[in-house]
């Protein structure tokens, strides 16, 4: 989850659900053992973007959800595709691969403290909510749980190995961009309830407020601190440079040598 470092090292994803347990037992040589840095063997619907996808269809159907971002779900998943055919297409057969090792401990404790923060707590949050009263709580919550759920979903078609490296990066570094506003407005709702009538326990609205704070200070971080200035360079230079051959290219009577 974290910003999209791989199918089980992703923007919200835990340890790889598709990881059989059975490392001691003696393999089929007839049925093909699944590669966890081939992203095209995986399946196209794991057991999280299920997950996900129900907590948006949820979330949509309360009616929490504004149009706008309804749209922006809609509009990635065509920009994607038009990224895809335009700008970055995937290369047959792929030689992409994971941008990041998902067996690295600090990435997985660092994506699991995002799950932590970024949805379950406020998934928690929300179903409070609900037995408080807190119509306002609930209503400035939910707009980041959906579009994190979403960008939990979409990354899992990225990572299907239908897309190339860049298309991948545009998932997380999108979404992510889009929910730091989501934040402001959670943020300025949970600060203003002192002012208005308020439905809630005087711990739920320390709760909401220290949630709110946790999750801008988290997203933040990962946008600007992770996935502009880390993720996205080295992800576009594994692109790059399995494209162009290793010992350079001649464009218009100059060398040409891929940057190392």
């Amino acid at each position: 989850m974290s910003g999209g470092v791989g199918t089980t090292c992703n923007d919200i994803s835990l340890p790889n659900e598709e990881v059989q347990g059975h490392e001691n037992s003696h393999p089929n040589p007839l049925k093909p053992v699944p590669n966890p840095a081939n992203p095209s063997k995986t399946r196209f619907l794991t057991l999280r973007q299920l997950n996900c996808l129900a907590v948006m269809i949820i979330t949509a159907a309360s009616g929490m959800v504004s149009p706008e971002d309804l749209a922006f779900v809609f509009f990635s998943v065509i920009y994607m595709y038009l990224l895809l055919k335009v700008a970055f297409p995937r290369k047959i057969p792929p030689k992409d691969s994971l941008v990041f090792d998902p067996r690295n401990k600090i990435l997985r404790l660092y994506v699991t403290i995002g799950a932590i923060i970024g949805l379950y707590f406020p998934v928690a949050y929300i179903f409070e909510g609900i037995f408080e009263g807190d119509k306002e709580g609930i209503k400035a919550a939910a707009p980041h749980v959906f579009l994190l759920a979403s960008q939990v979903f979409m990354e899992g078609v990225a990572f299907s190995g239908r897309f190339s490296i860049p298309v991948r990066v545009y998932v997380p570094v999108f979404y992510n961009t889009r929910r730091i506003f989501t934040l402001v407005d959670w943020l300025r709702s949970e600060f203003s309830k002192v002012d208005h009538y308020y439905a809630g326990s005087a711990r739920r609205l320390y709760v909401g407020r220290v949630l709110a704070v946790a999750n801008m200070a988290f997203w933040c971080f990962n946008l600007f601190g992770f996935l502009l200035p880390v993720y996205l360079p080295k992800a576009f230079k594994m692109y790059y440079e399995s494209k162009l051959p290793k010992k350079g290219i001649k464009m218009k009577g100059f060398p040409f040598v891929p940057y190392r």
